[in-house]
C-alpha cells in the first residue's frame, strides 16, 4: 500500500512543477548562505589559530562549505528538471534520471542535518583545542626573541584586551609560569636572585599579570603585581575587594564566543534542512505523479503520487534484499564438490571424421 498517496490533476501537476522550479532557485540561494556561513566560521577559527591546538575543529566549516557547493549544483539541476516536468513529453527524457536525483538529494539533505548537529557537538573538541593552545601560548609569552614564538606576546595581549579575559582558566595561570623575559631581569638584584633560587626549576615567578589583564573600567589604577599582598597597596584587601583585572579566563571567553556563532549557524542550517526536505518531498510527488501519467497513457488525466510505493517495512525489506544480493549474480562458487558450469557443454570430437568423402571421378 502506497504511503501518503495523493491524487493529482493535470492542473495540479503543472502548478506543482512551477512551484518546485521557483523553490529550487530559492534553494540555490540557501546553498550560497550555507557556503558563506561555513567560510565565515573557517575565517573566525583561522584568526585565533595561534592559540588553538591542531585538531578536527575545521571539520564543521569544511562540511558547511562542501554542502553549500552541493546545494547550488543539485538545486540548479532540480530547477531544470522541475521546469521540464510541466510538459509530459519533456519529462520522458528525465524519467530515468529522476529517481537517482531524488536519492542524491536525500543524501544531500542528510548532510545538511549532519552539519547542523555538528555545530552543537563541536564544543568539546573546541574546548580542548583552546585549552592546549592557550596553555602553550602563555607558556611562550616571554620568548619574544625566539623565531616562531616572537608573535605570541602580541597575540595574547590583543586577545586578553579584545575578549576581556586573563590567562587560560583565570588570572592565577600567570602565577605558575615565568612570563617575564630573562633579558629584562636584573641579575644583580637580590630580590630577583632569591626568587630564582626559591623555585625548583629556577623560574622567576611572581604573583602578577601582564598589563593586558587590566580592566580599564575600574576606578582604581591597575594593580598588576603583588596581587595577593594586602600590605603592598593602600586600602587593599585581596580576599574581599574585587580586583581591577579581568576575572574570566580566555578559554571560557573564546568558547562562549564560538559557541554563540555555532549555535546561530546550527539554527540556520536546521531551517535550511527543513526547507530542502519539503522541496524533496514535492519533487518525489511530482516524479511519481508524472510516472503514473505515462503508464496510464492519458497525459490530460488524473494520476496518483506518493512518497513510497509500498509501506515503510516492505520498502526496507526490499532494499535490504537488494543489498544482500549484490554481486551474487556474477559470483562463482569455489566450494568443493560443485560442478563446473561448463560441464554440460557439448565438445566436438576432433579425433573422429564424420564427413563422408565423395569419390573423385576417374579421368577419361
Amino acid at each position: 500500500m502506497a504511503v501518503l498517496k495523493v491524487k493529482f490533476t493535470k492542473t495540479k501537476r503543472d502548478k506543482l512543477a512551477q512551484i518546485l522550479w521557483i523553490l529550487n532557485w530559492v534553494s540555490v540561494v540557501s546553498g550560497i548562505i550555507l557556503f558563506s556561513l561555513g567560510l565565515f566560521l573557517k575565517i573566525e577559527i583561522k584568526k585565533r589559530n595561534e592559540v588553538m591546538a591542531k585538531g578536527d575543529i575545521n571539520s564543521v566549516p569544511n562540511m558547511l562549505i562542501s554542502v553549500g557547493v552541493m546545494a547550488c549544483i543539485i538545486n540548479f539541476l532540480g530547477g531544470k528538471i522541475c521546469y521540464d516536468c510541466s510538459d509530459a513529453n519533456k519529462f520522458s527524457r528525465w524519467k530515468l534520471v529522476m529517481l537517482p536525483y531524488i536519492v542524491c538529494t536525500f543524501c544531500f539533505t542528510f548532510c545538511i542535518l549532519l552539519g547542523a548537529l555538528m555545530c552543537y557537538t563541536m564544543r568539546n573538541e573546541l574546548e580542548e583545542s583552546l585549552y592546549l593552545g592557550l596553555r602553550d601560548a602563555i607558556k611562550f609569552y616571554k620568548d619574544t626573541d625566539i623565531p616562531g614564538r616572537c608573535f605570541l606576546k602580541k597575540t595574547v595581549d590583543l586577545l586578553q584586551i579584545g575578549f576581556r579575559c586573563c590567562g587560560n582558566n583565570g588570572f592565577r595561570d600567570w602565577f605558575e609560569i615565568q612570563w617575564v623575559s630573562p633579558r629584562y631581569l636584573n641579575m644583580a638584584s637580590k630580590e630577583v636572585l632569591d626568587r630564582l633560587k626559591s623555585n625548583v626549576d629556577g623560574k622567576f615567578l611572581v604573583d602578577g599579570v601582564p598589563f593586558s589583564c587590566c580592566n580599564p573600567s575600574s576606578p582604581r589604577p591597575c594593580i598588576q603585581y603583588q596581587l595577593t599582598n594586602n600590605s603592598a597597596h593602600y586600602n587593599y584587601d585581596f580576599l574581599t575587594e574585587e580586583l581591577n583585572i579581568w576575572m574570566k579566563g580566555c578559554r571560557e571567553a573564546l568558547l562562549d564566543y564560538y559557541t554563540g556563532i555555532m549555535r546561530s549557524i546550527g539554527i540556520a542550517a536546521l531551517l535550511i534542512w527543513l526547507f530542502e526536505l519539503s522541496v524533496l518531498i514535492g519533487v518525489r510527488y511530482l516524479q511519481t505523479a508524472m510516472k503514473n501519467v505515462l503508464l496510464l497513457g492519458d497525459l490530460e488525466g488524473e494520476s496518483d503520487g506518493w512518497l513510497l510505493e509500498n509501506s515503510f517495512v516492505e520498502t526496507a525489506k526490499y532494499n535490504i534484499s537488494i543489498i544482500k544480493n549484490l554481486g551474487k549474480a556474477n559470483q562463482i562458487s569455489t566450494v568443493s564438490g560443485m560442478n563446473d558450469p561448463n560441464i554440460n557443454v557439448q565438445n566436438t570430437d576432433c579425433d573422429k571424421t564424420n564427413i563422408t568423402t565423395k569419390s573423385i571421378p576417374a579421368a577419361r
